[in-house]
């Protein structure tokens, strides 16, 4: 039966959601926006951020500071991030090879099953969390998990961080430059295998604050990236691929038809309502709501 007061209270929590769902995302277009390729991997990196988020709250820092972990978990996946591309993603552009699309997929593909079975032989199959104090907090008369209204501010932040960086400093300027021509910005001097090597770092740092936000609302476990990442896709798709403003737009739409769909239609089918949003935008606008028409070189 329809209600006012459920269709408010999931509404809220489809947001709440949805900005994460979006954070997630903002990772994959990113790269995908510099780079030129998908990062099929990008859901390790949002376990490790998990991960790391977990042994920082519990083996170091405790639960009341568990945004000071978010921030570490996301340096420390940055970190591996920077590490990492130069020597699996950096080849594509050195080493002469034709089919650029194929190589990122094998390859992020084979990073993926080395990330999530290294996880699963250090930790096992097992299912953690890093615990929470922030309990429920009332977004006027509803109630709503503290921990999941914490990490959609924390992702909100991190979004606005990453605005700034993109519009107001030098190497914003330089990477979108990038997105429009890579031959260009290299013309006007910049490094160009350097800055894919910090965009690479900033994409799946993205995707493991993500991680790290949602460690105690999802647990944290070696393969709770999979169903992240496709969502994750899902976003892009309808959003268009290399749209950062359709990866928040759309995250948001998916968080709110899954939340909406659970509320009023039926709650173990949750997960399949962001499939039908994805074929009905499709059906509507095959390059998504702001896809691009064309990619540039």
């Amino acid at each position: 039966m329809f209600s006012a007061e459920l269709f408010t209270q999931s509404l809220i929590a489809g947001i709440v959601i949805g900005i994460i769902y979006a954070l997630m995302a903002l990772g994959i277009t990113f790269i995908y926006s510099i780079v030129k390729m998908i990062n099929w991997a990008m859901g390790e990196f949002y376990m490790l951020g998990s991960f790391v988020q977990y042994f920082l709250v519990v083996g170091l820092l405790g639960p009341d500071l568990w945004w000071v972990a978010a921030l570490l978990s996301a340096a420390a996946v940055f970190l591996v991030g920077w590490l990492i591309e130069p020597v699996l993603i950096k080849p594509m552009f050195t080493g002469g090879i034709e089919r650029r699309d194929d190589y990122a997929t094998v390859v992020t593909i084979a990073l993926l099953l080395l990330m999530r079975n290294l996880a699963t032989a250090l930790n096992g199959p097992y299912q953690r969390s890093p615990g929470t104090n922030l309990g429920t907090v009332m977004l006027g008369p509803l109630p709503e998990s503290g921990a999941r209204l914490a990490a959609a501010l924390c992702a909100l932040a991190a979004m606005v961080l990453f605005w700034v960086l993109l519009k107001k400093t030098w190497l914003g300027l330089a990477l979108r430059a990038s997105s429009q021509s890579r031959v260009g910005v290299q013309i006007a001097g910049v490094d160009i295998l350097r800055l894919d090597q910090v965009a690479f770092g900033i994409g799946v740092g993205l995707a493991g604050v993500a991680g790290a936000l949602l460690a105690p609302v999802f647990l944290v476990f070696p393969t709770n990236g999979v169903v992240t990442t496709t969502k994750g896709f899902e976003i892009i798709v309808i959003g268009g691929l290399g749209s950062i403003p359709g990866a928040v737009v759309a995250g948001i739409l998916l968080g709110v038809a899954e939340s909406l769909g659970a509320a009023f239609i039926s709650s173990p089918y949750q997960n399949a309502y962001g499939f039908v949003l994805l074929l009905a935008v499709l059906l509507i606008k095959p390059s998504g709501l702001f896809g691009e028409r064309m990619r540039h070189a």
